[in-house]
């Protein structure tokens, strides 16, 4: 991937991964309908969430999506140092994600998790083809001891 330097691609990245990060905490509200407009809807887009599923193809991704959206009854998550690579049609994004889920006990929980985010422009929009998500359950509780 050749890397380009353009402030305008860099920011129209940021852009669509806060558009994703938007579209995230509507999922973990029970809708998972604005990652439609994240989301490339071709067969090669994947995920890889933090649970350890894999998914292959938009539909079996927003399927995924879906049943986090019907299960997860509520929390927030943000990004936290978002690194930023800009290629000629392609982007990726890496950060750490720091947020509350609420448990099956109707409790939040703290969750920190390292994601990637990989983008493409598709019709002069930077569209999300694949995101990978690990948990990491042991810098939680230490991350948490510095607060």
């Amino acid at each position: 991937m050749q890397t380009r330097t353009s402030h305008e691609d860099e920011q129209a990245v940021r852009k669509a991964a806060a558009q994703f990060y938007t579209a995230l905490n509507a999922m973990l509200a029970g809708d998972p309908n604005p990652l439609k407009e994240v989301y490339s809807h071709a067969d090669d887009v994947t995920y890889m969430g933090a649970a350890g599923d894999f998914r292959i193809g938009w539909d079996q991704v927003y399927a995924d999506w879906q049943a986090q959206a019907d299960m997860v009854p509520g929390g927030q998550a943000a990004p936290v140092d978002i690194h930023v690579t800009v290629g000629q049609d392609m982007a990726v994004t890496q950060n750490y994600t720091r947020g509350e889920v609420k448990n099956q006990a109707g409790e939040f929980q703290k969750t920190l998790l390292r994601e990637t985010c990989v983008f493409r422009q598709e019709d002069g929009k930077w569209k999300m083809i694949a995101h990978h998500a690990d948990a990491l359950p042991f810098l939680v509780e230490w991350r948490a001891s510095l607060a």
